[in-house]
């Protein structure tokens, strides 16, 4: 009889463990599927904005160090390098959009999306779904047309716009439940670390002493510089009517670091990590959510006079190592263990 319970008990937690195995995986799918269709939207905002400003007049060392800080602050530099050799613009937006061996391409990253869709096609939504298989299917036709060598912004627009329907149907249409939840996660927590790169290669890589005098000519450039960087974000009108004053970089980098209501900076999106977080945890004392809401604590209460003053790209790499840890300790807690 003993032996009997025991064989049972045994057959439960195995069914159970089976079950909880299940659940993970598709929580790691949803969270994967959201952080590859969210990181594309940022490659393209990156390439977008080095495009953008590498229109402006400055001479061909300055443009190339852009094309370069970009390769860096996407830790592609060596694989670039082996690949292409010297750096040219082209070939970097060749590298950073259509080469499927880049795992951080936009193609690849839209290809993974939709494979992660794929595989857990019965828990989305029909609009779900179709979104991003209307998107890969899309973006192989675009590139095999060369809709992207002859007119590069338009399609960075694309990718983003593709982006947000994602969202938008994705919000619009699945239940509010833990699936949305790890989508919501996946989403935010890749928003933090692409805005996050962004502010620092772009503050980081330029010459001028921004914080400190600058002659008319500087001054000039400084504002196609900083309004560039600003559309990247779709904060260009935000600013206007957030601050009322011309474009300063302190400023700039105060709106998209603290400022908790603009959409793309790192206090929003780690309110939302918080918040979604909060919702698929059974201890709330658990370490993950405790260094989650640590580090929306310091944004909360941080102040950019501070933050330049201990150094603006100490902070970054600081936060990028911040949540890249945090990362890990939702895949260990929640997902299946992978690499992305």
């Amino acid at each position: 009889m003993v032996s009997l319970v025991l064989t049972v008990s045994h057959a439960t937690v195995v069914a159970i463990a089976g079950d909880f195995d299940m659940l993970s995986r598709t929580a790691d799918h949803l969270f994967w599927m959201s952080r590859y269709i969210e990181r594309a939207e940022n490659t393209a905002r990156l390439l977008d904005v080095n495009y953008q400003t590498a229109l402006l007049p400055q001479s061909d060392a300055v443009a190339q160090m852009g094309w370069q800080g970009l390769l860096s602050i996407s830790e592609l530099t060596r694989t670039y390098a082996e690949r292409y050799g010297a750096v040219e613009a082209r070939e970097v937006m060749d590298f950073m959009v259509k080469d499927e061996s880049n795992p951080s391409s936009i193609v690849s990253c839209l290809g993974a999306a939709r494979e992660n869709a794929r595989a857990v096609r019965g828990t989305l939504t029909t609009e779900v779904w179709e979104t991003h298989n209307q998107t890969w299917l899309e973006v192989k036709r675009m590139l095999k047309a060369g809709e992207f060598e002859s007119d590069p912004a338009q399609f960075f627009e694309w990718v983003k716009f593709r982006s947000h329907l994602s969202r938008g149907v994705t919000v619009g249409t699945m239940l509010m439940d833990e699936a949305l939840h790890f989508m919501r996660l996946g989403t935010f927590l890749e928003r933090a670390d692409n805005t996050a790169r962004l502010v620092d290669v772009k503050f980081h890589a330029v010459h001028s002493d921004f914080f400190g005098g600058a002659n008319e000519k500087d001054q000039e450039y400084d504002f196609y510089h900083w309004s560039a960087i600003l559309r990247c974000v779709s904060g260009f009108e935000v600013y206007r009517k957030v601050y009322r004053d011309v474009i300063k970089p302190e400023l700039v980098a105060e709106l998209l670091i603290l400022k908790a209501d603009m959409p793309r900076s790192l206090h929003a999106s780690l309110n939302e990590v918080v918040n979604n977080l909060s919702l698929v945890a059974s201890d709330p004392a658990a370490e993950t959510q405790r260094r989650a809401g640590k580090l929306r604590a310091d944004l909360q209460f941080g102040r950019i006079d501070e933050i330049l003053a201990t150094g603006l790209h100490a902070y970054l790499t600081q936060f990028l190592d911040r949540v890249n840890d945090l990362g890990a300790h939702i895949s260990r807690e929640f997902l299946v263990p992978s690499v992305g």
